[in-house]
């Protein structure tokens, strides 16, 4: 079974950053590498924006950790990446900790994000996101979320606007339509098809909104 620390805020209409890395650390490093993260993490709430903050083990003796933080935007980012508290938080690390692999993840991506499990005893941390589904199938979740939405725009309100010109009549069901796709239909399709959206991850990556 993976290891897992989670503590999230409530979810976020705001276009949040993640960013998500890998870092490795001998296994007899565990208590040390603990403390760590757990420093660092008292250290990055303490900033404006700060939304949550993560990682998991693919199992309890592996050496990887696969960690992430989120802020509300990118000058929250910035705010905390170019902090001395986060450089000295990295220097501390020196020796400890070899950093792998990082990714920034903004924008559409973010809706496909798999949920984490919030009911198990939290310490410091919150999710880890692992890679976003196919493009395939995000590309196919939004096809079938925007269609019927179309459809139904087109035959109602659209018929209304028929003899419109061509621009108002598009800026209007664009921006009655837009809201509605990312506020209500591509949470409730991402929800409802997380199982096939994230088929064949490993136990772990959960996270409750």
């Amino acid at each position: 079974m993976s290891a897992t620390e989670v503590q999230m805020p409530p979810a976020d209409s705001s276009p949040s950053v993640t960013v998500a890395m890998t870092r490795r650390a001998r296994r007899e490093d565990e208590t040390a590498m603990l403390a760590w993260v757990r420093a660092g993490t008292s250290m990055a709430e303490r900033f404006p924006g700060f939304l949550g903050c993560g990682w998991v083990r693919p199992t309890g003796d592996s050496d990887e950790w696969h960690m992430l933080y989120r802020f509300a935007d990118e000058e929250s980012l910035h705010r905390w990446e170019g902090s001395g508290e986060r450089s000295w938080w990295l220097r501390s690390g020196e020796g400890l900790v070899e950093h792998t692999h990082a990714e920034r993840r903004t924008g559409i991506e973010g809706w496909f994000d798999e949920p984490v499990d919030r009911s198990m005893e939290a310490l410091v941390t919150a999710p880890v996101i692992p890679p976003s589904p196919p493009r395939w199938k995000q590309a196919l979740v939004i096809w079938l979320a925007f269609f019927p939405l179309n459809l139904l725009a087109t035959v109602t309100v659209g018929h209304l606007i028929v003899h419109w010109s061509v621009v108002p009549r598009v800026l209007l069901m664009t921006a009655m339509l837009t809201p509605v796709m990312t506020y209500v239909l591509l949470p409730l399709m991402t929800k409802s098809l997380a199982p096939w959206l994230h088929a064949g991850r490993p136990l772990g990556w959960r996270r409750h909104n």
